[in-house]
């Protein structure tokens, strides 16, 4: 499955209003005019979310980033992953992740037990899910491990170039690492700091990706108040086009075999597809041929 360099992760490629009226597909197709390998559908996306945007392409992959694994059975997945990859064979890459406890509350319940669990009811289905078309949403070791052992690699969100390098040696050299990595497009850089601290806020209240950012040696007072500029400048580029050039290549160079972009605006449910041919071009991403 070729995923190619860059991929673009987003939330508003899988919302009902966009996909209903057209959007989504409409934009999709751009994104693979556009060059970029993959669209990454966050927003805990089922498989039946990919649907719309395969049919609407021909050559770019769709990923979910990430299916929650505590809000679908494995056996229906397996199923639905069946039917998807058949139609639209080597375009469809199923990424998994426990979630946080504060979204699934009395479910969450030994997440890695969980995903283990999950992933021997994707073996076990009647139509399995082969380890080379699933990913896992990965932090720490022990599920980056999960990742070396039972999927074709790892998806990781908000993540340094020094946790690349990290996971990188966790697993191995012939496993897919596809970090999300966040940009800010925008000329005016207090304005753009702010975007950058007020999206990466709402992330550090949450146990996985603070703990995450304790192993990497931030403080708790790096994590207070929205995040030390610091921090939040290791998980965004915001300083304009050299600034996005050099992180995304300081996470090839630790080890990304793709990177997940995610363009950062006031709206999350916005498809910013201005800023995206933005990224195209400063990038200078090769129109596919044909």
């Amino acid at each position: 499955m070729d995923l190619g360099r860059v991929g673009i992760w987003d939330i508003g490629l899988r919302t009902e209003e966009n996909v209903a009226g057209g959007a989504a597909a409409e934009t999709a197709a751009e994104l693979e005019e556009l060059g970029y390998g993959a669209i990454w559908l966050g927003m805990s996306p089922g498989v039946e979310h990919a649907v719309p945007l395969l049919k609407a392409t021909s050559r770019i992959v769709v990923a979910t980033g990430i299916l929650s694994i505590w809000d679908y059975a494995p056996a229906e997945v397996a199923a639905r992953h069946a039917a998807v990859t058949a139609e639209h064979p080597e375009r469809f890459l199923l990424g998994l992740g426990v979630s946080h406890e504060v979204l699934v509350q009395e479910r969450y319940k030994r997440p890695l037990a969980a995903m283990h669990t999950f992933l021997d009811g994707l073996d076990g289905a009647a139509t399995p899910v082969p380890a080379t078309q699933r990913v896992l949403a990965a932090l720490g070791p022990r599920m980056l491990a999960a990742a070396r052992e039972r999927a074709a690699g790892a998806h990781p969100y908000l993540v340094t170039p020094e946790h690349t390098r990290r996971a990188r040696q966790l697993l191995g050299p012939d496993r897919l690492l596809a970090p999300e990595v966040k940009v800010v497009i925008d000329p005016d850089p207090e304005r753009a700091r702010g975007t950058a601290r007020g999206h990466v806020s709402r992330y550090l209240e949450l146990p996985n990706y603070a703990n995450n950012m304790r192993r990497l040696g931030y403080t708790d007072a790096d994590l207070a108040e929205g995040g030390s500029d610091e921090l939040v400048a290791s998980v965004v580029a915001w300083q304009g086009a050299d600034a996005i050039r050099e992180r995304i290549a300081a996470h090839e160079e630790a080890g990304a075999d793709h990177v997940c972009v995610q363009v950062i605006t006031d709206d999350r449910a916005e498809m910013p597809r201005r800023q995206w041919r933005e990224l195209a071009a400063i990038l200078g991403l090769a129109r596919p041929s044909g």
